[in-house]
């Protein structure tokens, strides 16, 4: 086929743009263009519809479909993280860039328009409305609780862990931050606990048997919220816990003692952050502590819809904001906010240990979730921790009091 040797001259505008390369290319003809280094990773360009996608939607929008539907693969996408975070290119010509580009028009052409993969999700209707939050919710779940069971603890606790404070496995991590909130929030025989986005229960279970207390937990998934309710029969806490299928903007009037939200806040979004901070203050009752565990933007110039690969693979309108908005959100309701508390690092490991777990059951995750969900995830993993780990992404737990 002619197409076959359309690389070619892709290759010589590589090799003359880039004298120094941390990264091979091997194109889908066998042709390749060499690292200058060893011990570099390999991009596999596996068909000219890799190239037709990065022509097509330039950035990490291209580069993800690619890879999510195949054609672009990478040999170790640990290496390939380190090198997209630490190379530098070269400053190119008017003449060298448009050669450059010439070659990737052409070695892209035969593919034609290429398809967005079929798991890529654009969500109509109002940007974090009740309607379009629940369908944001229930595509990042539609991989299945089988799925996540793969690569969480035993608790199946989908948030930080805490390891530096002693703890030297993911449970103990797991285990460890559960009880760091329920000390921060105080729990004792007798209160009422709220869990906003309590998603298969860990904390609601930790809470009700460590501590005693009565938990009303919300989610807006349904399979989770079943599972979630499963978990809460077999560990005999039916009478102690109840979990619903439920947005916090839509919750009954109600007096909680505490209220805990890990993990969820990111998802709520600038227009409507401060809608989150008044209807936690009305929930709580005079002198009621609020735990927010939620990731925060580093930079107060970032835009998180810019995002494109994230926002239409895996969190759909995830909206990390910067502490200093959250902070404004909960003054604005009326919250006295005692204790700020960053864990950062303890997030990128958290990340490295369940990616490591789901490529320790690569088959069996794509047996449940199918391969181009299963590429998503592998990737994202890594990046989610890469960007903890190069100071991009934080997260915060904040205990805010509603004052007597």
């Amino acid at each position: 086929m002619a197409f076959l040797r359309l690389s070619a001259p892709l290759g010589r505008e590589l090799r003359r743009a880039l004298p120094a390369r941390p990264f091979n290319v091997r194109f889908w003809d066998g042709t390749s263009v060499a690292a200058t280094q060893e011990g570099a990773p390999t991009f596999l360009l596996q068909h000219p519809r890799a190239l037709a996608h990065f022509v097509a939607a330039p950035g990490t929008l291209g580069l993800g479909r690619a890879y999510v539907d195949g054609s672009l693969a990478v040999d170790d996408l640990d290496a390939a993280f380190e090198v997209i975070d630490s190379f530098e290119p070269p400053s190119l010509g008017l003449a060298e860039r448009a050669r450059l580009g010439l070659g990737l028009i052409a070695a892209a052409a035969p593919a034609g328009l290429p398809r967005r993969p079929e798991l890529e999700l654009i969500l109509g209707g109002e940007r974090h409305s009740a309607e379009r939050d629940a369908a944001a919710v229930r595509y990042h779940y539609d991989a299945g609780n089988d799925f996540f069971r793969l690569f969480l603890d035993e608790s199946m606790t989908y948030s930080c862990a805490i390891f530096s404070r002693g703890a030297q496995t993911l449970e103990e991590a797991q285990q460890g931050k559960l009880e760091l909130i329920a000390g921060k929030l105080a729990l004792a025989p007798g209160m009422r606990l709220l869990d906003v986005g309590c998603g298969w229960g860990s904390f609601a279970i930790h809470a009700a048997r460590e501590h005693g207390v009565s938990v009303l937990g919300i989610t807006l998934s349904a399979p989770q919220a079943e599972l979630a309710r499963e978990r809460v029969a077999a560990a005999g806490l039916a009478e102690q816990i109840e979990i619903r299928v439920a947005d916090y903007r839509r919750l009954e009037a109600g007096t909680f003692d505490a209220i805990a939200s890990i993990g969820m806040a990111e998802h709520v979004g600038e227009t409507q952050i401060d809608v989150y901070g008044r209807t936690l203050f009305g929930l709580l009752r005079p002198g009621g502590v609020l735990l927010n565990h939620a990731i925060a933007a580093l930079d107060p110039a970032s835009d998180p819809h810019e995002d494109l690969f994230s926002t239409r693979y895996v969190f759909p309108d995830g909206e990390p904001l910067p502490l200093s908005r959250i902070q404004l959100a909960l003054e604005r309701a009326g919250f006295h906010s005692e204790h700020i508390e960053g864990f950062r690092e303890d997030y990128a490991i958290t990340l490295r240990h369940w990616a490591e777990r789901l490529d320790e059951h690569l088959e069996e995750a794509e047996r449940l979730a199918g391969i181009e969900r299963l590429r998503v995830w592998r990737l994202y993993l890594r990046a989610a921790g890469h960007g903890f780990a190069e100071g991009l992404t934080a997260v915060y737990q904040v205990r805010a009091r509603r004052p007597d």
